[in-house]
């Protein structure tokens, strides 16, 4: 079957192929697939590159807020007694006292004050009475339960969050702390010396709050402190 002239025509004006026709074509062909993986590979690098920068922000991010948290904890602890100072003492009985409100649990607040520490502290200087201090610190620890919390407001001057106790195991327990801090001792330049403390109780429920209750232990303990006057200032015996 003959082609139409039409076509024919149209094939005999454009010319038939020549090998220099086809060499031009090729190497166009071959720069058109070329350039594609070049643009992948472009594109993987950046998102390489992109990954890169999100992990090492993250790990900056990360060790930013671990220094946050270390200032904060910093903030809140006692630097000589490694317990929290009264900023961070305050703030565990606020979450305390609303965890109360929410769930009708109980706990007591005991507020205790060392009796003799400027005595010690004028006697045989401040290291003297850091060392009473860490003592004392460590006597309270052992006296309390992991889910309690001790903490110094300042001075001498200490504070205890005991949770789930009655007035009457309160007061029991204040007692058995000042017996526990009367009976420690020490040796400075020779000589023996005690300290001795004193503790005010207030109890803490739904209805409590902090101010009030820190107020309201503070109180307790300077009558506390009242009773126990008679007892002598400081005590020294020869070693």
């Amino acid at each position: 079957m003959k082609k139409p002239k039409r076509a024919r025509a149209a094939k005999a004006k454009r010319g038939p192929k020549t090998s220099a026709s086809r060499s031009k074509a090729a190497p166009m062909r071959a720069a058109r697939h070329s350039a594609k993986p070049a643009r992948r590979g472009a594109s993987d690098g950046g998102a390489t590159e992109n990954a890169k920068t999100i992990r090492d922000l993250r790990g900056k991010l990360k060790a930013a807020l671990l220094r946050v948290a270390e200032l904060e904890a910093a903030a809140d602890t006692d630097f000589l007694l490694e317990i929290p100072n009264r900023r961070g003492f305050e703030r565990e009985l606020v979450r305390a006292i609303a965890y109360m409100k929410r769930y009708r649990a109980s706990g007591a607040l005991i507020v205790l004050d060392v009796d003799r520490l400027k005595p010690i502290n004028d006697s045989f200087g401040h290291a003297a009475g850091d060392e009473v201090l860490k003592a004392i610190a460590a006597t309270l620890t052992r006296q309390v339960r992991a889910s309690d919390v001790v903490g110094r407001l300042g001075g001498d001057e200490f504070a205890l969050l005991l949770w789930n106790l009655s007035e009457t195991d309160a007061q029991a327990k204040a007692a058995a702390l000042e017996q526990a801090i009367d009976e420690l001792s020490f040796s400075f330049r020779g000589q023996g010396v005690t300290a001795g403390a004193s503790a005010g109780v207030a109890l803490l429920g739904a209805q409590s709050d902090a101010g009030r209750a820190l107020e309201e232990a503070d109180a307790a303990m300077y009558v506390r402190k009242a009773r126990r006057r008679h007892e002598p200032r400081i005590r020294l015996v020869s070693s």
